[in-house]
């Protein structure tokens, strides 16, 4: 005891004791290891002859841990038994290594799952956590059998999907019909009082409540009047919820208007959020509510907030992260060589409301981005700025897909879309021009995909008007006849609470103008609720939205309440969305859906009625990387002592990257949540943490396979293998750090 240092001679508590006492009576062998061994040193030599000689016994989990045997197949290979092995193996040959931890202002943490095991058993000591210890418990339950793993059956994901409502029941909508009708009452109280001006939205003057109300309510379908009356206070924000909010998170609120944390919830959105608690509806919007309303982590941290992705750091004229070299402003974003976002300078910049998990927190944080519309009315310059910046598409041999983003790129006026869509289709007509004087093997990658990022259909769905959808109607029609294949609008829908009658015919009316609707979910806390998800994908198919990606919560401390861990992504992928799996035979069926949008709705039901399925697992569950590039791929290689994950992760092989991957190494990220703690917050919001319980297993993941529809049409040519906009300077080479999340 002597050497010790001074954290590990703290005495542990007596539930730690009792969770170590439990381990050692459910594990005789290991009990054995450990107390016949003199040193923790003496321990970590004969437990890892214990797991080699399993692991010998067992040739695919051998060949999996000594990275011989790699990708989906390989993991399908081992067992449940064997994820614990490997994962036992991991943190023997990381033990005593440390690492950065950004979660903790970058403290340096080391993982010594090995000595806080021993010095909890010879001493009952150390500066380990109760946290740590049931993670341990739960990996030796794995390693023993105590912890089996059943893939949960259909008729367990549907009563699990059956416990979550949909903004399309008939008694959610009249919920929110009460609702709308009170907002509209406060903005008429308001108005009258002085306390809301518009120019638009005014009443005429002397005449009665009865007719203001009936004026205010055809205001509310003009997507105007939710920008104009948005709510950007926490009183006016309470008010509009009739009083509802409870102290404690009144109290946030007040923080974080203090800290200069926006708020910006519109009318529409607001009605969607129930201000009664009445059985059967308590929780059913909490995915909404902490998709809206700041958290006390996001508050403490704000100030701190750093850029998670490490390519969104742009300096002119140098390689980003992923070596690409871009315009010299702000409005290209760049990981992939196929695809790069344009972020306009127009009010695309903006949103129709603020998402406390954003990724461009940051943004907000410097000033950067706010919600003062009027700042972002384009500028005289801004046409010649964006033919400008789409030569970066036409002189790229790489380039064929554009995602015009921002921000939301709904947020434009009608004249701004119209004029970024003749301008992308001007720069695709010279780009195919341009490819018929090159022989073929040196030819260009002409574009064959436009995309627009939006959450309007949510926030605020009436932007979608008929002259809009014309617009895109418009453009589609123009850019077939030059061959792009793909119209895509990506939406980012949390929660089927979330969509609404108006959703629905804003999707309606963009399949009907011929573009295909897909959806980007991130799987918040709240949203990884069993069923949730599964339950979201279902209706949207309902609709017509086919899922697109799933996405684990990215950031640091600052979106900690929000981060459901990278474990339970990956049991929900295993455990729920294997319900919407269909076999290989039919993909090229699948991926024919979009090639007639208009009839989407109807070929998705006929599509899950003939395969016996409720949705199309058609969406990736990925971590957006720090460095490039999306993965799941990942083993558990450590522990922090408070029970947080380590994991290395790998990048996603099954896609097309930036060659700076080449030269990079494995990424590791520590989770700011230890599984404990997840499942205490689950908890609170009224799951079941047993129904839980083999989150604890998954410690090794690889990153699914693209669907066929989200492939790229093929060229009747052959394609250059040039690049151009890349360093080529290899000492530029961007060397990833060790890096943590939430």
């Amino acid at each position: 005891m002597n050497n010790l240092n001074l954290e590990d001679k703290i005495g542990l508590d007596v539930k730690t004791l009792k969770i170590v006492h439990k381990i050692l009576i459910e594990n005789p062998q290991i009990k054995t290891i450990f107390e016949s061994s003199e040193t923790y040193l003496e321990t970590r030599h004969k437990l890892r002859q214990w797991v080699l000689d399993y692991l010998h016994e067992h040739p695919h989990a051998l060949n999996y841990y000594l990275k011989k045997a790699r990708g989906m197949s390989a993991l399908k290979k081992i067992s449940w038994r064997d994820y614990a092995a490997i994962r036992l193996m991991d943190y023997l040959d990381n033990d005593g290594k440390s690492f950065t931890d950004p979660n903790r202002k970058n403290k340096r943490i080391v993982s010594q799952p090995i000595k806080n095991l021993w010095l909890a058993i010879h001493h009952g000591k150390g500066s380990a956590k109760a946290d740590f210890f049931i993670d341990m418990l739960y990996l030796f339950r794995q390693m023993n059998g105590m912890l089996p793993r059943r893939i949960p059956n259909y008729d367990q994901v549907n009563q699990w999907m059956d416990n979550h409502l949909s903004g399309l029941d008939a008694d959610i909508q009249q919920m929110r019909q009460i609702n709308k009708e009170r907002i509209i009452r406060v903005i008429i109280r308001k108005i009258d009082q002085g306390e809301i001006k518009s120019g638009r939205f005014r009443f005429k003057p002397g005449i009665s409540n009865e007719e203001k109300f009936k004026t205010a309510m055809e205001w509310w379908d003009d997507h105007r009047f939710h920008l104009t009356f948005a709510v950007k206070t926490p009183a006016d924000l309470n008010e509009m919820l009739d009083h509802s909010l409870r102290e404690d998170i009144l109290k946030v609120l007040k923080k974080a208007e203090q800290k200069g944390i926006p708020i910006f919830v519109n009318p529409h959105y607001l009605s969607l959020i129930s201000v009664d608690t009445k059985p059967g509806l308590t929780g059913a919007d909490q995915a909404l509510r902490e998709y809206i309303l700041p958290n006390k982590e996001l508050v403490n941290e704000f100030g701190n907030i750093h850029a998670w992705e490490k390519e969104d750091v742009i300096q002119p004229g140098e390689p980003n992260a992923a070596g690409w070299i871009l315009p010299p402003f702000y409005n290209v974003h760049r990981r992939y060589p196929e695809v790069a976002i344009l972020i306009p300078d127009t009010a695309g910049r903006a949103c129709g409301g603020l998402c406390v998990s954003c990724q461009r927190m940051y943004d907000f944080q410097s000033g950067r981005f706010n919600f003062d519309l009027e700042k972002l009315t384009p500028k005289i310059s801004w046409p010649e700025k964006l033919e400008l910046l789409l030569k970066y598409w036409e002189n790229d041999p790489q380039l064929r897909d554009i995602l015009i983003t921002g921000g939301d790129a709904f947020m434009n006026s009608d004249h701004s879309l119209r004029q970024i869509l003749d301008a992308v289709l001007r720069m695709a007509e010279r780009k195919k021009e341009a490819n018929l004087k090159r022989p073929d093997g040196e030819k260009y990658a002409e574009i064959s995909r436009v995309r627009l990022g939006t959450r309007l259909p949510i926030y605020i769905p009436q932007r979608v008007t008929d002259e809009m959808a014309e617009i895109l109607n418009e453009f589609r029609k123009k850019a077939s006849k030059i061959g792009i294949r793909q119209f895509v609008i990506q939406t980012h829908i949390q929660s089927a609470m979330e969509i609404t009658p108006e959703t629905k015919e804003c999707v309606r009316k963009l399949i009907a103008a011929g573009w295909v609707v897909t959806n980007q979910l991130v799987y918040t806390t709240a949203s990884s609720r069993r069923g949730h998800t599964a339950k979201l994908r279902k209706v949207l198919n309902d609709i017509g939205v086919i899922p697109y990606y799933t996405f684990s919560v990215k950031g640091f401390m600052e979106n900690n309440h929000n981060f459901a861990t990278n474990e339970r992504l990956v049991q929900e992928r295993v455990e729920e969305k294997h319900m919407g799996r269909i076999d290989r035979s039919v993909y090229e069926e699948i991926k024919s859906l979009p090639e007639q949008p208009m009839q989407i709705v109807k070929a998705l039901q006929s599509f899950r009625n003939k395969n016996y399925v409720p949705f199309l697992s058609t969406d990736r569950s990925v971590l957006n990387m720090p460095g490039v590039g999306k993965s799941m791929t990942f083993r558990t290689i450590g522990i922090t002592n408070d029970g947080r994950r380590i994991l290395e992760f790998e990048h996603d092989h099954t896609r097309v990257h930036s060659p700076v991957i080449d030269s990079m190494v494995q990424i590791i990220i520590i989770e700011s949540k230890s599984i404990e703690n997840y499942l205490k917050q689950i908890e609170k919001i009224g799951e079941d943490p047993d129904e839980y319980r083999t989150v604890w297993g998954y410690s090794l993941s690889d990153t699914e396979n693209r669907m066929p529809i989200y492939q790229y049409p093929g060229y009747d040519f052959r394609l250059t293998s040039e690049l151009k906009n890349f360093m080529t300077d290899p000492n530029l080479m961007f060397s990833s750090e060790l890096v943590g999340t939430n």
